[in-house]
């Protein structure tokens, strides 16, 4: 098949397309970096001539509330139209477990309203949410400090490594749409704070993590349904002691 990677540089475009092409396909790796801008629409039409699938992982590069929903819906409506216009077969979104739950904060109200319009496309399509991903933990303790200390919910958390989300993606190009949200986690569910304990002990940061069940995620409070997947998610390989030990190595 012929298929278009939005946001193909990034984080998770970068670990996809290479499998998609060892597995036979065409990938097209489209960002604003190769001509492709989805926010204007330049070069979506050219782009996505023949395509069979569109699989949209690209992210608000600001959170901020206002930034975010005119990202999210300009760039998820001219691609849904220009998909519909070239015949697009499936359109695969990566977006986030919870987002419905999560809608205190405008991000979050930004990828509902992504999930909204690729629900009410022509465009048959699926929805993959995900966990977060490991590669975010330490962005989460950062945007979490206050008075030098590290202050995060016990909530807890199902976090995935950004290869198993890649992983997840390419199976799911490969089946037919779902006309559904399907979503993906690690394989293990554990507290918040002791996450980031476990990122600090093993880079050696000497930063205190208080427990603060009232500490907010991006200005929404926790409870431990927030960050978790349903009852049958599709679940990556990669354990976080795992992870970071390969971190290590690669250092």
């Amino acid at each position: 098949m012929k298929i278009v990677i939005i946001g193909g540089s990034g984080l998770i475009g970068s670990k996809l397309a290479p499998r998609l092409r060892e597995a036979g396909h065409e990938v097209i790796a489209a960002s604003p970096s190769t001509g492709v801008n989805t926010l204007t629409g330049e070069g979506l039409k050219e782009a996505l001539a023949g395509a069979q699938v569109v699989v949209d992982v690209a992210n608000s590069p600001s959170f901020e509330d206002e930034a975010a929903l005119h990202f999210f819906d300009t760039a998820g409506r001219n691609l849904l139209a220009a998909e519909a216009e070239a015949g697009v077969a499936h359109h695969v979104a990566l977006s986030v477990v919870g987002t419905d739950r999560l809608l205190a904060s405008g991000y979050f109200r930004a990828k509902q309203r992504q999930e909204e319009l690729i629900e009410a496309s022509p465009v048959p399509w699926t929805i993959v949410q995900a966990t977060q991903f490991f590669e975010f933990v330490a962005g989460i303790a950062d945007g979490s400090v206050k008075g030098g200390e590290v202050r995060l919910s016990n909530a807890l958390i199902q976090p995935m490594a950004a290869d198993d989300v890649a992983a997840a993606l390419a199976v799911v190009v490969a089946e037919p749409p779902a006309k559904g949200r399907i979503e993906i986690a690690g394989p293990e569910a554990l507290p918040l704070d002791a996450l980031v304990r476990r990122l600090f002990a093993a880079t050696g940061d000497k930063r205190p993590v208080v427990t603060d069940a009232q500490a907010s995620y991006f200005g929404v409070h926790l409870d431990d349904r927030s960050l978790t997947p349903g009852t049958a998610p599709r679940l990556g390989a990669t354990r976080f002691e795992d992870w970071l030990a390969q971190r290590a190595q690669a250092r």
